[in-house]
């Protein structure tokens, strides 16, 4: 027994020596990979690492022709990302707080391109043929496949993500989602929070300075009693301008009896008059007048000697335009079509159930999988065929005007003119009716 076990084991060593030597270097190379491979620190500061999709999108655009080429052309559109068990043990758990946000970043792989070549410069449907830098431009054929889109976040239900207004494909493998927070991601909004926070800074500081001036000044008094004899005579001085200036104003034939005008400190007799007459004795004319030249001198000097609030712009770097963009995004040389619907395919659409009316089991008529009415299905093509989602290629060179595209359950078919897009028809894609099990499942994930 224990021969013939031996006599296997040293087979098995033969056969392996045999396949390492016919290897050669290239399991040498195999060694090389492996060890990388176990050293996923090191790997990670390469950026050398092996991603794995937290997901995979249910998108009511099943193939890559009629899907948006950017999130706001078609705000209808809808889609759901279940969370695979495989990333987290509880993937509800990794969603907690997200239902907070209104919006999220989807980066996904364009896993749709067919090849993973790429050049240094494309040729954007929108520039009508024109060739411009990779970079600048959000084309899917890059090298590193990568997506990145802003979804509308309807709502979370467990470990599935609702989004809308989406661009991707159905299947399209997501590798992560992230919150949008404007105020660190939009440009515009950074800058008005930013004008906020500078102009509360700003008054803090100026509250904070008036507040030390007076807690020095008040301990200045205290330290200091000639001073605060000093600050004494100041003010019986400016005491006695205030009457000089009660006595001109009667000599005057004005008002003197109003409340603002009199100090607190003074109880003035009810004879007003004939107190005036006896301050008007013991102070002439000349010095009242060098009393008030003298105030006008302390007046014009605090003026001189207090320096000039400083202008300071908002510590925001770069002009005045935040950001910019292409002209060509703004401006493109192909414009939007108008969209129309011929009566037969307007009858075709109608036809369609949404997503979340219960019950209709056995009804023959098609049914969406994820948009929820004709109506909304009516404006997610207008909003396809408006931004003229055809190649340049079939647009300039193919004499076939006709073209398809599926949106959720429904084929369409329309053909382009010149300045518009009609729809001819639209009917259910095969199959025509979904199982009993399936509605229950699709109007789970719709209906909430």
């Amino acid at each position: 027994m224990l021969d013939s076990s031996a006599r296997a084991h040293r087979k098995h060593l033969i056969a392996i020596q045999s396949a390492v030597s016919k290897v050669g270097d290239g399991w040498k190379s195999d060694q090389t990979s492996l060890h990388s491979l176990v050293s996923p620190k090191a790997a990670l500061e390469k950026g050398n690492i092996q991603t794995s999709p937290i997901g995979y999108l249910s998108s009511c655009f099943s193939v890559k022709n009629g899907t948006p080429r950017q999130p706001t052309i078609c705000g209808p559109s809808r889609a759901q990302l279940r969370i695979q068990q495989s990333v987290f043990n509880n993937p509800e758990h990794a969603l907690v707080g997200l239902e907070h946000y209104s919006h999220v970043w989807v980066i996904f792989l364009f896993h749709k391109n067919g090849h993973l070549s790429s050049k240094a410069k494309v040729k954007p449907p929108r520039l009508n043929g024109e060739k411009v830098g990779v970079y600048s431009t959000r084309s899917p054929h890059r090298p590193n496949a990568l997506g990145l889109t802003l979804a509308r976040l309807d709502k979370i239900l467990g470990d599935t993500i609702h989004l809308s207004e989406i661009d991707m494909i159905d299947g399209t493998p997501v590798l992560d989602i992230k919150p949008y927070i404007p105020e660190y991601d939009s440009p515009h909004t950074r800058r008005s929070t930013d004008s906020e926070t500078f102009t509360s800074n700003t008054k803090q500081q100026k509250t904070t300075s008036v507040a030390e001036n007076d807690t020095d000044d008040m301990l200045d008094l205290q330290k200091d009693p000639e001073r605060n004899g000093q600050s004494d005579l100041h003010s019986k001085k400016n005491d006695t301008n205030n009457l000089g200036s009660l006595l001109s104003r009667e000599e005057a034939g004005c008002p003197t009896t109003s409340s603002s005008e009199i100090s607190a400190p003074y109880s003035l007799p009810k004879n007003f008059h004939s107190v005036l007459q006896e301050v008007k004795a013991y102070v002439t004319q000349a010095d009242i007048f060098q009393v008030n030249c003298e105030r006008e001198n302390e007046i014009s000097d605090s003026d001189k000697s207090k320096p000039p609030e400083s202008v300071m712009d908002n510590p925001f770097y770069g002009k005045e335009a935040y950001s910019t963009i292409a002209d060509w995004i703004n401006a493109p040389p192909v414009g939007n079509l108008k969209v129309r619907f011929t009566p037969q395919a307007e009858r075709e659409l109608e036809e369609f159930l949404p997503a979340h009316m219960p019950g209709f089991c056995q009804s023959d008529r098609p049914r969406f999988k994820l948009l929820r009415s004709p109506d909304e299905a009516a404006a997610a093509i207008r909003g396809v065929l408006s931004a003229d989602p055809r190649s340049v290629y079939r647009r300039l060179s193919c004499r076939d005007r006709l073209f398809f595209f599926t949106l959720d359950t429904a084929h369409i078919t329309c053909w382009f003119g010149q300045g518009f897009a009609e729809v001819l028809q639209v009917r259910a894609v095969e199959p025509p009716l979904l199982n009993c099990d399936q509605l229950t499942s699709s109007q789970h994930f719709a209906a909430g």
